[in-house]
């Protein structure tokens, strides 16, 4: 693969990481403001579901493409190996952040591709149903939220996300010194992103989770700035990771 070949992936690999970060703020920010997102999601059946109903067929279009929008991951991922997989001794701490963002990818895909569709006919049976199907509708919503909500999207898919940013941040940390405030970003981003994995399990990380949900989309517009102006002749030979 040629030198301009590479140069163009991790180009468009960084353009997919600022511009996934640019429409997570978008599509957030509409959801926050007719869903009461993400709050909605510590709600009951009773008060969840008719609410989702409410967003009507536009409602569940954007949840559509918020369920798609983590396949933005894949692309920043395949551009970092391809900045740091030419040095040899990073070649295999860069094939698996490769890997975490495309774990990351599937299951916060599959996490969020519950609203407008499972969650959604349960929304729709809900708003039929006497009051012991509700019951039993219910305690179903409240499953799915645990296992493919908290656990599956949220959790595995931000541990997977923290992994992706501290390989490449320890890569980052190899380059100029005029660069090694990126790398340092990165790895607050990723020890942040680590501890708030943590919030559905534990009221006490719930500040940091907070935290992060900025830190988050600011290190991916920086990383994705800096991909999209990466040179492949930028990282030719190994340079020894110093912390000074």
């Amino acid at each position: 693969m040629n030198g301009l070949t590479n140069s163009t992936i991790i180009c468009w690999g960084g353009i997919c990481l600022a511009g996934g970060a640019l429409a997570f703020i978008v599509i957030f920010s509409y959801l926050a403001a007719t869903f009461n997102y993400p709050d909605v999601l510590d709600g009951p059946a009773a008060t969840v579901l008719p609410s989702l109903l409410g967003t009507g067929s536009a409602g569940r279009a954007v949840w559509t493409i918020y369920a798609f929008l983590p396949l933005i991951w894949i692309p920043p991922g395949v551009a970092a190996f391809e900045a740091f997989g030419a040095v040899p001794e990073r070649r295999g701490a860069m094939r698996l952040a490769l890997i975490a963002t495309i774990v990351a990818a599937i299951v916060m895909m599959f996490g969020l591709m519950r609203w407008p569709s499972v969650h959604w006919s349960l929304a729709q049976a809900y708003a039929e149903a006497a009051a012991p199907e509700q019951a039993v509708i219910a305690a179903t919503f409240a499953g799915l939220n645990t296992y493919l909500g908290n656990f599956i999207g949220e959790f595995l898919g931000e541990v997977s996300v923290s992994v992706f940013f501290l390989l490449t941040s320890l890569s980052w940390l190899r380059l100029p010194a005029r660069r090694r405030w990126m790398g340092w970003l990165g790895i607050g981003t990723a020890i942040a992103g680590f501890i708030g994995a943590f919030r559905n399990v534990s009221d006490v990380v719930a500040p940091i989770a907070a935290v992060n949900n900025y830190l988050l989309p600011l290190f991916m517009i920086v990383l994705g700035v800096a991909l999209a102006r990466w040179r492949v002749s930028e990282i030719t030979v190994s340079q020894p990771l110093s912390v000074s």
